[in-house]
């Protein structure tokens, strides 16, 4: 309780630490403690903003679009003053999606390799193919696939979003809009059509799940990335977080790095207890899915 009390007056206050030269935006809720950014990464800033409170010092003008109006904002309201590296997250510091053996975010982003970040523009935080590679939304085909794709959806949105551009035949980037990019890469779009692109969101009659997944696999191609982003896994461990000389015995996935747990849902009290509810040690095995062996990105996480 203690933590979540501080984690709530620090992100009304508008509370900053770290370092001017990077920042960890965040979209959150008022329920949810990002306590864990402030003890275990004092090197960034931090930007979190708190979606369903419009008193918070930070806020959104909608609470639509799941974490893109976050982005979207923070991005419009900062646009002449950004760091040179920007991370974006979500605010729970375990998640089924993070790349790593515990579902960790303070592993990934202490291993983020600036100086990578910095020649690339712009990074995907995992590097693990499921789910989003190497195609997950074909626009021209997918249209009788269910809603929580996109698919259906995608081709409008796409022309409404960039109009006068082709829409590509195939998106592919692993899930889940969360991505680390750096403030020239930022600047390559001017801020008109960063707010062209938050108007859509807030004006759009597509349900949030919908309309927050079609810019899930925008990201890669708003900041200069082809429509499929899938870098192989073994050389994103390498050069992106410095985890060199791994097995990896396909291009989308290395031993050891990404499990697909059980459930979307972690347990509580994880990584200290398990999904039976009992004290796990170090090292203990995660029960796990099995990777889909054509890797097809149709299948969702099993939710507990």
């Amino acid at each position: 309780m203690a933590k979540y009390c501080l984690s709530s007056f620090l992100a009304s206050a508008g509370y900053e630490s770290g370092r001017a030269d990077r920042e960890i935006i965040v979209a959150a809720m008022s329920e949810d403690d990002t306590s864990w950014l402030y003890e275990y990464l004092p090197d960034w800033g931090k930007k979190i903003y708190i979606v369903d409170n419009p008193n918070a010092k930070l806020t959104v003008p909608k609470n639509k679009g799941r974490e893109s109006m976050v982005y979207l904002s923070y991005i419009i309201d900062n646009y002449d003053r950004l760091p040179k590296h920007m991370v974006f997250i979500h605010p729970q510091r375990y998640q089924w999606h993070n790349d790593d053996p515990l579902y960790d975010n303070v592993p990934i982003i202490k291993n983020l390799q600036l100086p990578f970040l910095s020649q690339q523009g712009y990074v995907n935080l995992r590097c693990v193919w499921f789910l989003g590679c190497p195609v997950e939304i074909r626009p021209f085909t997918d249209t009788q696939r269910a809603d929580i794709h996109a698919g259906a959806a995608f081709k409008s949105g796409f022309e409404e979003l960039f109009p006068g551009t082709p829409v590509p035949k195939e998106v592919g980037v692993s899930c889940c809009a969360q991505f680390a990019v750096t403030l020239d890469q930022v600047h390559k779009r001017p801020r008109w059509e960063y707010e062209h692109f938050r108007e859509w969101l807030l004006n759009t009659p597509l349900p949030d799940e919908l309309s927050g997944r079609i810019f899930e696999y925008l990201w890669h191609i708003i900041f200069g990335r082809d429509s499929v982003h899938c870098p192989t896994a073994e050389d994103c461990y390498c050069k992106q977080y410095g985890l060199c000389n791994l097995s990896c015995k396909s291009k989308g996935f290395c031993d050891g790095r990404y499990t697909i747990p059980p459930y979307s849902t972690l347990p509580d009290g994880w990584p200290d207890f398990g999904w039976d509810g009992n004290p796990r040690r170090p090292g203990d095995p995660i029960p796990a899915r099995k990777f889909p062996k054509q890797m097809q990105q149709q299948q969702q996480p099993v939710v507990g």
